[in-house]
């Protein structure tokens, strides 16, 4: 586990699945590490909602990796969710972990207490995914009302989606990006409309890989 200059928190775990790498490198991200009040309810909605849910693991105790653990006992459920067989992006973002972690003897206060969208923290968990209405319908007849919702296409410079927010039972931030249009090669404005593809199979490794020559160095 390492900290950044703004003491956020990250573990550092072996990764099984890689889209490119060079055999040394730190990856992306797989996941997220979550406190919670009430873990039957955050691990149903989890489950229910984004489909997370193959437990890997379910325990109890005392853990070295959480600082003053030896003083109380958590709760820690990993679940998974294997890489999707569709969705524009899957060949890239692959499976996905969150660990859920309560505090047994007390009630903690709400990570986002006191805090402010965009400071220096983690903001909130992001998701790619496909057909939007679908999903929200969905979320709606569970029980979790969508906090924010922009309707139609949303431009963020050159990228164009449908972006959406839902809040787990402690009130953490989930983002639903349903992507519609990116910049494949920007200085030859070479895009793609992701509304007309006529299926959801997953883009080509070397379409998204091309992603890279846009980065800023």
């Amino acid at each position: 586990c390492i900290e950044d200059i703004y003491q956020n928190s990250f573990n550092i775990v072996e990764g099984k699945e890689w889209f490119k790498t060079d055999g040394k490198s730190v990856g992306g991200v797989i996941g997220g590490v979550i406190g919670v009040a009430d873990m039957d309810a955050s691990v149903k909605f989890y489950g229910d909602f984004l489909g997370i849910k193959d437990v890997v693991y379910d325990v109890t105790g005392h853990f070295e990796d959480i600082p003053r653990s030896s003083e109380q006992e958590f709760r820690r459920v990993l679940l998974r969710k294997a890489k999707s067989p569709c969705g524009a992006f899957t060949n890239l973002l692959g499976e996905v972990e969150i660990e859920l972690v309560q505090r047994i003897q007390h009630r903690s206060k709400k990570i986002f207490e006191n805090r402010y969208w965009g400071d220096c923290g983690f903001i909130h968990l992001c998701f790619d995914v496909t057909d939007m209405d679908t999903l929200k319908e969905l979320s709606v007849s569970k029980g979790y009302n969508f906090t924010v919702d922009s309707q139609n296409s949303f431009s963020m410079d050159t990228a164009m989606g449908r972006f959406c927010y839902v809040e787990d039972p402690d009130g953490t931030l989930i983002e639903l990006v349903e992507t519609h249009k990116i910049p494949i090669v920007k200085k030859w404005s070479w895009h793609v409309d992701l509304r007309k593809r006529k299926n959801q199979k997953p883009l080509p490794s070397w379409m998204i890989g091309l992603l890279g020559l846009n980065k800023v160095k």
